[in-house]
């Protein structure tokens, strides 16, 4: 892990955002998009629509505009109220741009793309954002978003070499830049991991128990980090986070040794080293109690669904 508490959280959530396509409309139109379970990113490049968002609110998106929707919910892209929506299984792709045409000419240019989560993990990232993003244009940090769209577009209209490598890349670099735009606007975060990186005080013991989560770190220790009194930085810690400073260094181990049971070959025992635990019985036993499973079982039943 690397100390930084956001980029340690995407690793271990295996958070993957790819660019799948995008529209370019006019007249009267309207495309159902599916969520699919993911996070999916919106971007409008040229002109305006409509987001309905299913049990939701209705948004008005511009140019430069970006919105970020959890996938458990529909949504309905549209040129206003009125038209049938289509599917999006139902519409042809380009197949070099991935762009689809619905009604006539290109009034409106948008384009998309999902954010893939690890299956055991996905709620360490979808729990901590709220269930609708949106940067407008004129906020400060639109420039660096726009400028990644324009070259997202650059990319699936040129045809060149290593575009979907470069496209990838792009998409996950627009999505960190939302997720920062998330962290400078804490009062928009439920409750959760990322509300208290977004609280300068509680930050410095956050990048402490990322930094070395084997530690034994005791309250004390991160109450000064964070230049509060044991009982101020309890209190304030469990505010944001929704549990206390040592409960949420517990279950951030956990996840670690998760990850490591999932994607690594090490010995249960190894693995209970480099969470923090000298005894592999003690880890077990952690380990149960927050996955509900031992660890063993774990990895075998990861195991047997990928074989599966």
């Amino acid at each position: 892990m690397t100390g930084d508490p956001l980029s340690d959280a995407l690793a271990v959530s295996d958070a993957r955002c790819a660019f799948t396509g995008g529209i370019r409309a006019g007249g009267d139109w309207a495309i159902r998009l599916r969520g699919r379970d993911r996070l999916r990113v919106y971007a409008v490049v040229k002109g305006g629509c409509l987001l309905v968002v299913e049990d939701g609110e209705n948004l008005r998106l511009e140019q430069g505009d970006v919105a970020v929707v959890d996938g458990r919910r529909g949504v309905v892209a549209c040129s206003g109220p009125g038209p049938e929506p289509i599917d999006d299984e139902k519409i042809e792709l380009e197949p070099r741009t991935r762009f689809a045409q619905l009604g006539s000419g290109a009034d409106v240019v948008a384009i998309s793309g999902h954010i893939d989560l690890s299956r055991d993990h996905s709620e360490l990232l979808r729990e901590a954002l709220p269930s609708l993003i949106l940067v407008r244009a004129d906020a400060a940090e639109a420039p660096a978003l726009s400028w990644l769209v324009d070259r997202l577009m650059d990319e699936t209209g040129a045809g060149r070499a290593g575009a979907e490598f470069v496209s990838t890349h792009l998409a996950q670099v627009l999505f960190m830049q939302v997720l920062r735009v998330c962290l400078a606007e804490a009062e928009g975060l439920p409750v959760g991991w990322l509300r208290a990186l977004a609280d300068e005080r509680l930050a410095p013991a956050l990048r402490l128990m990322h930094g070395d989560p084997s530690r034994p770190w005791q309250l004390a220790e991160l109450a000064r980090a964070a230049n509060m009194s044991r009982a101020t930085f309890a209190l304030r810690f469990k505010e944001a986070a929704g549990v206390p400073p040592l409960t949420y260094l517990l279950n951030w181990r956990m996840r670690l040794a998760a990850r490591e049971l999932r994607d690594g070959n090490s010995r249960v025992s190894a693995v209970a080293q480099l969470v923090g635990y000298g005894s592999e019985s003690a880890f077990s036993n952690a380990f149960k109690r927050a996955m509900g499973v031992s660890p063993r079982r774990y990895r075998d039943n990861l195991r047997l669904e990928e074989g599966g």
